[in-house]
């Protein structure tokens, strides 16, 4: 690749790394760059890598690492750098996650609303994301009814244990079931974490918690895709580890708690870890931050919980204890040859107390270690063993007691945890180190790497199957892409019969072999492979090339931890124990076993079936964007074809074509480039950019020159006339003192002066003559004589010249030609070196490729904490308490605010008062002291500066008087809304007051209601059952809409109840008034004048029927009962609005003319003789007012408890119809929602395309989306019109609907990366101003506070297409643009925004930095610190509201329908139109 003057590019520095730099010059190979450090450097070509010209610009990093321009392990690195600093964690290369872990808590990513988000989404639609990938999965799992597996992978301490907790949680979010004991799979599977991680966690290098064991976390599913069981395999475990380790790492875990247990330490004769053999070889004892007695007891509990009893406990620590005893036990040489016995009386008694906690014979077990029995024909043969072999038959002992204790443990932990057997679909996540790289590598680092380059050839296998499903998938040509295969490593290490693990295994069948042996035989077999090396300094260490980069093993201890021994003499020892747990552990051996002393199996061979998930770098076309991006990006280059023209692929194919460039692809929706040819356009590009601000640069100097010029010239010309003003009035004075003189002189002086003149005319012209003559031709003569001179020298020096040139004109194509020939041969020569060393060059490129592959994956997965559960929310009271608590504390800030302004304007006044004081004195000092010009100049320009601070001082008391007027408008809209909260909070405490004295007045009413001793019991149980659903606050029913009737809770009521008072309706009467209400309800009787027909219907027929002074009736329950029935049906949500303005017109006449003071009469008042219903009766007819059937006249009716409760049921069916109106259109309105927040591609290219020659028009970005919005609420506005909702609700219902759409854009603008940009923000703006305008046409009335419930979205999207962005303070933004948003939101937008329009750049970083440091200073204090915000489920509105917002209705207007005069309960209500008492 050429590199030019002022590109940008990548180059590495000792200790830096790479470092960002521009190219100042090129000099043949040597390229000058200048660093981001001020450093200038010089380097060759080839070892620079290009960088993205335009990478500070779109927020200067992707959310995908196959979006890259160049795709380069600078490109990654800084890619994942800037997405860590601005705390996005997770990054996608394509559909594999990249995480770095933050090492901090991050909650508000893992709560349930983020779980919510991700549920059902397409990979990459939202940002990256854990859940994103396990919703894949389990979406892959489902619909295709195939196992998925997840891996997850990364070096120790990367978090790969937390990123498995978090799949689990998302999993067990989706699959819904829960387990066993009321806790989750995820849950069973977490507590087992303490019990795994002290027996297979210990402190390596890197991490102080590091997993030394694979494990494999299957998670079950039913054929519904619900949970059904789990299970944990582990693999791998690091059983060397438990008699081998190095300084400064540590044993694993549970030997140090044991070892710190206090009595149970003291129980099996434990002491510090420093004095055991197997943990004293490290001097790491301790772990900075755990307390290892702590760490014993949680994990004791953890045994508790996993069902492991307390004799299986103490069985498995003794076995412990026996394992630190047994590493104790020391050898010395026998008395016979190759023999040994125990050392000394140390030794001896650690062998009794191993041999007393494994329950044996100790006999057996000196036995066991110190001889081999090898079995013959003949009989048993008893072999004597040295003390190196009694050592090391020790240490197998050790090794397999620890391994099958392990796996006993994770046995018991599946059994617990529960598993299902007929499961035919499973989600599998493992959790296993990846690729590994240190100074010292042994055995355990050759199976690692081996097994991560069996996941590579698989990997390279899958992810070329998806490129090609992806090319298939745009129909372009990949016939000719090659498959990236690392077949020959994998033949290297696991090919028979010679391969390493072959000759490993071969070589331990020896007794006899060693490393050294084993070392030789692999270089003679293997002198030829590329992939195998011979260090240097070491003739046992040999290097294998990876495809993450060359390894380098050290082959010491390889035979001692490849062989795992199946002793028999072990088995025998361990099986006779009279412990059952260590018996169990080792069963009878199979009959072959018996023939050998010990077999050994293979640990390497073990480690084929394992795989480790890595990054490979894309094959075929590494470069690919949508033709609208493309055409976005590289339409500068084709001016000419961007007129007129939309076609993005006729576009793509023309630049493309335009810039000659070859063998890329036409996809159906992309644009698929060769390495290296987006490096060439965006030359090109950066070229046309450079002309054109050249062009614009010299454009804009030439007009600032011109504006000074003229200035200049303007300041010229008034000082000029000054000047002149000055001098004429001193010359006018002047000639005014000598004006008389002049006048009486002139006439003498004027004949003598002329007479004199005369004389001297004459006499000068005369001289004058003779001497200019003289002088003129003394001077022609000179210049003859200097042009004579001058001809001659031309021609002399023309002459020399000539001759010069010519001589150095042939020395010179004499140099060239030697010079070009010598370059011609160092060209040949460089040409044929490079012809062959193409092979090395393509390998070295393999070689920098996976190392690239092996640092990306180092970068991988983060660790995260299980997301803490929302808080319930507080009582409404308590949040208005809070809210007005704050407005005060706000008002008195504005207060204090405003007495700053006051007291700020006063000292500007003072300021302009000495200002003008001063002004004055200097104009008398300048009319006193007008002595000279140059001091007339100087106060000159004194004035004029004072008048300029004059003007300053002005405009700064204008400005603080317009903040001022600003402070006062919002301190009265503070103690607005102050007053109206507590106004509120008054409503409320009423109510509240209301229904207590309500429910008292039932409950007295129940204990007096009967004199019969019966009935005790029954008063006593009435008011209970009543007194939660009357007594409640409407903010505590909001979850119950569904009422239940009265009749269930009266009818086990004796009879006795009402005596003589209860008004007895034969059994046809009530049917019939049953079916009359029930054809109401049913019908659709529209409305009349506006008033809902069916409600003034009901109403009048139960005022005529006098249900409401009923003791007991069963008709409001057949009401209740009847419109829930209709709200259930198929078309129920077409008839919620007809519903919402029926049961709110009754239940405003229900408020308004029921009354409940008299409900119950006291004994005393009984005594005196009450009005029965006769009397009732008469007194109702005497009144001719009420005959007439006027609302007005009527007066109010005493209602008994079945009315009182009735509308009690009636405001709840209010409340579920207006909450199932509200749910329906946001159900509605979400799929327009959704579509909205995001320009659509067409109107994005246009957006691209806004910048044409003048007179070339630029067609407006269409609003199609947000027209469909704006019909929608035409619908629903002329639909509840239509069923004349009151305006009451129409109010409370669209300021829901619009405080839903808020949220919606607001989170999905926060959620998705590609709608934080400058054109999206404009499209968003732009249909706001369509919402905004429909607010305005709808009036107050109906809309309400619409339009401030969009201020969350209105001062995001005006955040996004602000200009001058990086001169924006963070109080600015904070006070000014985005006042209600919090700096964990604006912090989330600025880390999201780029400009596609302009490409300039965003919040500077300084402002970031400031919003990074309060986030996370706050971050821990919040109860919740998402940046999303939650929909409000609330019934905005109470029954007091109802009554005072809903006007009088006068139901006596309303005529009973044609098809109702049939029944003779209403012919009263027929005739006189008026419900009278029958």
């Amino acid at each position: 690749m050429s590199y030019r003057k002022g590109l940008k590019v990548w180059v590495e520095e000792k200790g830096e790394g790479w470092v960002e730099a521009e190219v100042v010059e090129v000099k043949d190979r040597a390229v000058f760059v200048l660093t981001s450090q001020r450093k200038k450097i010089t380097v060759l070509a080839e070892k620079l890598l290009p960088r993205d010209t335009d990478e500070d610009l779109g927020g200067g990093h992707v959310d995908d690492m196959t979006k890259l321009t160049y795709l380069n392990e600078p490109g990654v690195l800084y890619n994942l750098k800037r997405r860590y600093a601005l705390n996005e964690i997770y990054t996608y290369t394509g559909s594999i996650l990249i995480a770095v872990n933050p090492f901090t808590r991050l909650p508000h990513l893992y709560n349930e609303y983020m779980m919510e988000q991700y549920k059902g989404v397409r990979l990459g639609e939202l940002s990256p994301h854990v859940f994103a990938v396990a919703d894949a999965s389990y979406r892959a799992m489902v619909n295709d009814s195939r196992s998925q597996s997840i891996l997850v992978s990364g070096e120790s301490g990367a978090g790969k244990t937390e990123t498995t907790k978090l799949i689990m949680q998302y999993l067990t979010y989706v699959g819904g079931r829960a387990a066993i004991d009321d806790r989750t799979v995820e849950q069973q599977v977490l507590e087992s974490n303490p019990l795994l991680e002290a027996f297979g966690n210990a402190k390596t290098v890197r991490n102080d918690n590091s997993s030394r064991f694979g494990k494999f976390v299957e998670i079950q599913f039913d054929a519904n895709g619900r949970i059904s069981g789990a299970a944990i395999r582990t693999y791998l475990l690091e059983r060397s580890r438990v008699v081998q380790i190095n300084d400064p790492e540590r044993n694993f875990h549970c030997f140090y708690q044991l070892c710190a247990s206090g009595k149970d330490a003291e129980l099996y004769k434990l002491g510090h870890p420093r004095s055991f053999h197997y943990l004293n070889k490290s001097k790491t004892y301790e772990l900075e931050g755990t307390n290892n007695e702590d760490e014993y007891w949680k994990t004791k509990r953890a045994m508790d919980i996993v069902g492991i009893s307390r004799n299986d406990q103490d069985a498995i620590f003794r076995i412990l204890a026996a394992i630190l005893h047994l590493g104790n036990i020391e050898f010395s040489p026998g008395k016979e040859i190759d023999s040994s016995k125990i050392k000394d009386p140390t030794s001896n008694f650690h062998l009794r107390m191993a041999a007393k906690l494994f329950m044996c014979d100790p006999d057996l077990l000196i036995s066991t270690l110190c001889t081999r029995s090898i079995n013959t024909l003949e009989g048993a043969i008893i072999k004597a063993l040295d003390c190196s072999a009694a050592a090391a038959n020790r240490d197998a002992l050790a090794k397999t007691v620890y391994a099958r204790l392990f796996d006993w443990l994770v046995e018991n932990i599946n059994k617990s945890i529960g598993q299902d057997v007929d499961s035919k679909v499973q989600i599998g996540v493992l959790d296993i180190y990846g690729f590994e790289s240190f100074k010292n590598n042994s055995f355990e680092q050759f199976c690692i790497n081996f097994a991560n380059e069996k996941l590579q050839q698989h990997f390279n296998e899958h992810v070329f199957k998806m490129e090609q499903e992806e090319y298939k998938s745009e129909k372009i040509d990949w016939s000719y892409i090659e498959f990236i295969d690392n077949q020959d490593v994998l033949d290297l290490i696991e090919k028979k019969p010679i391969g390493i693990i072959a000759l490993l295994d071969e070589a331990c069948m020896f007794p006899k072999s060693t490393h050294e042996t084993f070392a030789t035989k692999m270089f003679r077999n293997f002198s030829s492979h590329h992939r195998l090396e011979k260090t240097k300094f070491s003739e046992t260490d040999f290097v294998i090339s990876h495809y993450a980069g060359k390894v380098t093993y050290q082959t010491e201890s390889f035979l001692e931890k490849n062989r795992d021994y199946i002793v028999a003499e072990h088995c025998n020892l361990l099986s006779s124990s009279r412990c059952p747990l260590v018996s169990g552990l080792f069963g009878s051996l199979p009959e072959e076993s018996l023939r050998s002393s010990y077999k050994f199996s293979s640990v390497a061979s073990r480690f084929k079936g394992v795989l480790e998930a890595v990054r490979i770098s894309l094959a075929g076309y590494p470069t690919r964007r949508t033709y609208a991006e493309f055409v976005d990006r590289f339409g500068v280059l084709v001016p000419e074809l961007m007129l007129g023209s939309y076609d993005e692929r006729a576009l793509t194919k023309g630049i493309l074509e335009k810039m000659k460039l070859e063998n890329f692809q036409l996809g159906s929706t992309k644009v698929f480039l060769r390495a290296g040819q987006i490096a060439i356009l965006d030359m090109r590009r950066a070229e046309v950019l450079e002309n054109a601000a050249r062009h614009i640069q010299g454009r804009f100097r030439t007009f600032i020159t011109r504006k000074e010029f003229v200035k200049t010239r303007e300041a010229s010309i008034s000082i000029q006339a000054y000047c002149r003003g000055c001098l004429a009035r001193k010359m006018y004075m002047v000639k005014r003192e000598t004006a008389a003189a002049i006048i009486v002189q002139k006439y003498v002086r004027r004949w003598r002066l002329h007479r004199t003149y005369q004389q001297a005319h004459s006499a000068a012209l005369l001289i004058q003559s003779c001497i200019r003559g003289f002088i003129a031709r003394r001077y022609f003569s000179v210049i003859r004589e200097q042009k004579a001179a001058l001809v001659i020298q031309s021609l002399w020096r023309k002459r020399k010249v000539i001759i010069l040139f010519q001589q150095y004109r042939q020395a010179t194509v004499k140099i060239q030609c030697a010079w070009r020939q010598k370059l011609a041969r160092r060209e040949l020569r460089r040409l044929k070196m490079a012809a062959n060393e193409a092979g090395a060059l393509r390998e070295a490129k393999n070689k920098l490729e996976k190392k690239l592959d092996d640092l990306t994956l180092r970068l991988t997965l983060e660790r995260r904490l299980r997301a803490a559960g929302e808080e319930a929310k507080s009582v409404e009271i308590l949040k208005r308490d809070k809210m007005i608590e704050s407005l005060s504390a706000e008002c008195a800030a504005a207060k204090s605010d405003a007495q700053s302004e006051h007291d700020k304007n006063r000292l500007l006044q003072r300021q302009l008062d000495d200002s003008l004081r001063e002004i004055t004195m200097l104009r008398g000092s300048k009319i006193m002291t007008a002595e000279a010009e140059k001091e007339n100049s100087n106060l000159k320009n004194l004035v004029e500066s004072l008048s300029k601070r004059n003007s300053s001082l002005e405009y700064e008391l204008t400005s603080a008087r317009k903040g001022s007027d600003d402070t006062m408008k919002k301190l009265k809209d503070v103690e607005g809304k102050c007053n109206h909260l507590q106004q509120n909070l008054d409503k409320l405490q009423e109510k509240l007051t209301n229904l207590e004295n309500e429910n008292h007045v039932l409950r007295q009413k129940a204990l007096n209601m009967s004199p019969l001793n019966n009935m005790s019991m029954a008063t006593k149980a009435f008011p209970q059952k009543f007194a939660t659903p009357i007594g409640l606050p409407n903010g505590e029913q909001k979850h119950g809409y569904e009422t239940p009737p009265a009749a269930k809770y009266l009818a086990s009521l004796p009879q006795s109840l009402t005596g003589s008072r209860r008004t007895r309706m034969p059994v046809e009467r009530q049917e019939e008034n049953h079916e009359i209400l029930l054809r109401c309800i049913k019908e659709n009787l529209g409305f009349k004048d506006g008033k809902p027909v069916a409600a003034c219907i009901i109403y009048s027929c139960l005022l005529h029927w006098r249900a409401f002074e009923s003791e007991r009736t069963a008709i409001f329950d057949h009401v209740i009962e009847a419109i829930n029935n209709v709200l259930k049906g198929e078309e129920a949500d077409g008839r919620l609005p007809y519903w919402l303005s029926n049961t709110s017109a009754l239940l405003c006449l229900l408020q308004k003319n029921l009354r409940s003071n008299g409900l119950f009469a006291t004994p005393s008042r009984r005594s005196g003789g009450p009005l029965g219903i006769g009397d009732k009766i008469v007194q109702t007819l005497r009144s001719p007012s009420k005959l007439m059937g006027r609302i007005d006249t009527l007066g109010q009716v005493d209602a008994r408890y079945p009315a009182i409760l009735f509308k009690q049921q009636l405001t709840a069916c209010v409340e579920k119809i207006f909450g199932q109106l509200r749910d329906n259109l946001k159900k509605e309105i979400s799929p327009l929602l959704s579509v909205c927040i995001q320009a659509p591609k067409s109107s994005r290219a246009q957006l691209g395309k806004a910048s044409k020659p003048p007179g070339v028009g630029a067609q407006p970005p269409s609003n199609s989306h947000w027209d469909n919005i704006v019909n929608f609420l035409d619908l629903l506005m002329s639909t509840l019109h239509a069923n004349y909702v009151p305006s009451f609700f129409i109010r409370k219902l669209i300021t829901q609907l619009f405080s839903f759409i808020n949220i919606q854009l607001f989170n999905s603008l926060l959620l998705r990366r590609e709608c934080c940009t400058f054109s999206n923000g404009e499209y968003v703006k732009a249909g706001l101003s369509l919402l905004e305008k429909w607010i305005s046409d709808a009036t107050d009335e109906f809309a309400g506070t619409s339009w401030h419930e969009l201020n969350y979205i209105r001062q995001a999207v005006g955040f996004l297409v602000i200009h001058q962005k990086r001169k924006k303070t963070l109080e600015e933004i904070r006070q000014d643009l985005c006042p209600n948003l919090s700096v964990r939101q604006i912090y989330r937008i600025c880390s999201m925004y780029w400009d596609d329009k302009y490409n300039t750049q965003g919040i500077s970083n300084e402002v970031v930095s400031a919003m990074r440091e309060e986030v996370n200073k706050y971050t821990q204090n919040l109860v919740s610190n998402s940046f999303l915000l939650d929909d409000d489920l609330s019934i905005p509105f109470s029954t007091e509201d109802l009554s005072m917002a809903i006007p009088a209705i006068d139901y006596a207007d309303v005529e009973l329908p044609e098809s109702l005069h049939h029944y003779p309960s209403v012919q009263l209500l027929v005739k006189h139109h008026d419900p009278q008492p029958v």
